[in-house]
């Protein structure tokens, strides 16, 4: 003899069911279980691809933060560059005029008043 299916009502989904999971344990649930597994991996896919999003955004900002880092050493070596590029043309004029650079710095000189002077005045 073949079993005969009895139409149960089926008692309203609560809030409480669906935190429990018992939402699961449905006669609904269980027929369209493949939709479900599905949309589960589906889910799961999504989160590992925004994972490695954001481990690439991570790796662009160090790398944009090392350029910023290289231009400005390039800048200050250009500088350099062009301020001893300016020192050896300068050099070269000089030598034309039959000018020669200092060997030695130039002395300070450095006037002390006498006591006495500062007194009377």
């Amino acid at each position: 003899m073949a079993k005969r299916t009895t139409n149960r009502p089926q008692k309203r989904l609560t809030f409480i069911d669906i935190i429990k999971g018992n939402f699961l344990n449905r006669d609904e649930i269980k027929v369209h279980y493949k939709f479900f597994l599905l949309l589960f991996v589906l889910m799961m896919a999504m989160i590992y691809s925004n994972h490695l999003v954001n481990k690439k955004i991570k790796i662009v900002n160090a790398l944009k933060e090392e350029t910023e880092e290289y231009k400005s050493r390039n800048a200050y070596a250009q500088s350099k560059l062009i301020k001893v590029k300016m020192e050896s043309e300068l050099g070269k004029e000089v030598a034309v005029d039959s000018l020669m650079t200092l060997e030695s710095h130039p002395h300070k000189l450095l006037i002390k008043l006498d006591s006495t002077d500062a007194k009377t005045k």
